[in-house]
Parts: structure tokens; C-alpha cells; sequence
């Protein structure tokens, strides 16, 4: 079994996929963890250093890499699905959950952890859901591409989770 967790940042991969994960008995791994383990970097440091694209495809082999494991939740970056071929490659070895909270959630949960996120450091709660709005636009399209989709739940059950997926193999 595999189960990718799909969604922009801020969405609860890493939360809820932890929780799966332990409820199933089986690894989590937090691709981006994976990532800066495998290159000795911390994925901030990979961007700095080598650029968005060099990062891309570091994340491309991880994320093969993993979809090689048995029994596992892997929550992957928010932009992971949007690159290469990387949703078909989760579709084609697992079942994908796009979890997909309101904007609003997402940039509350966002402004208080903005120090660890460079990407919305300084923005105001208006500029933030701004900001969300427009890249969710552009990532919306590979989300979507999602064997299950979980809309507008604020704190998401990781058992609601395990549910979907178990629906979905029953059809």
C-alpha cells in the first residue's frame, strides 16, 4: 500500500500523514525530509544554492525513489505534484489524496508558521490569501489529478482519510 498526500503548504500533509501512517502501521515520510536526508541540504539551502529547477528534479528522483517502498503515506511539497510527469508517477503506484482546505485555513495556518516559510515572509493576511488564490489557479489543474479529493475540512480526521481511501478500493 502507498498513499501519497497531495495539497498546498499549509494543508496538513505532514500532520494528518503522520497520523495515517501510525493508525495503518505503516511509514510516513515526509518527502522534503527525505529529500534534505538524501542530499545532505536543507531544502531552503537547495533553492539558495542550485536553484528552483536543480530542486525540482532532486525531488523527481526522491519522489521515485519512494514510490519504490511498500507500505507507506508519503506527504509530499506542496509544488511536487506540478513538475514532470510526478502525479502520474504517484497515481500509477498509489492512491493520491489531494486534501485541500479553505483559503482561509490554509493562510491561518500559514501566518503563524510564516518564519519557517520564506516564501510568505512579510505578507499581511489579505496579500497572503491573495498569494494562496493565485497559485492554487496554477496548481489546482494537478491536484485535482487526485484519486481522492478531501475539500473544506478544517481539522481533518485522519480516520475520514483512511475511510476515502477504503471506498475508493472497494470500487
Amino acid at each position: 500500500m502507498r498513499i501519497y498526500l497531495v495539497g498546498y503548504m499549509g494543508c496538513g500533509k505532514s500532520t494528518i500523514g503522520r497520523k495515517v501512517a501510525e493508525i495503518l502501521g505503516i511509514s510516513f515520510v515526509d518527502l522534503d525530509k527525505y529529500i534534505e536526508e538524501r542530499y545532505f541540504k536543507t531544502v531552503p539551502a537547495i533553492f539558495a544554492d542550485e536553484g528552483e529547477e536543480r530542486f525540482r528534479e532532486k525531488e523527481r528522483i526522491s519522489l521515485r525513489e519512494v514510490s519504490q517502498f511498500e507500505n507507506i503515506v508519503v506527504g509530499t511539497g506542496g509544488g511536487a505534484p506540478c513538475f514532470f510527469d510526478n502525479m502520474e508517477v504517484m497515481n500509477n503506484n498509489g492512491v493520491t489524496v489531494y486534501i485541500a482546505p479553505d483559503t482561509d485555513v490554509l493562510a491561518a495556518r500559514l501566518l503563524k508558521s510564516k518564519t519557517e516559510r520564506p516564501l510568505i515572509a512579510g505578507k499581511s493576511p489579505d496579500e497572503l490569501i491573495s498569494f494562496i488564490n493565485n497559485a492554487l489557479l496554477k496548481r489546482a489543474p494537478f491536484y485535482e489529478k487526485s484519486k481522492i479529493i478531501i475539500r473544506g475540512e478544517n481539522n481533518l480526521d485522519p480516520q475520514l482519510v483512511i475511510d476515502r481511501i477504503n471506498q475508493f478500493d472497494q470500487n
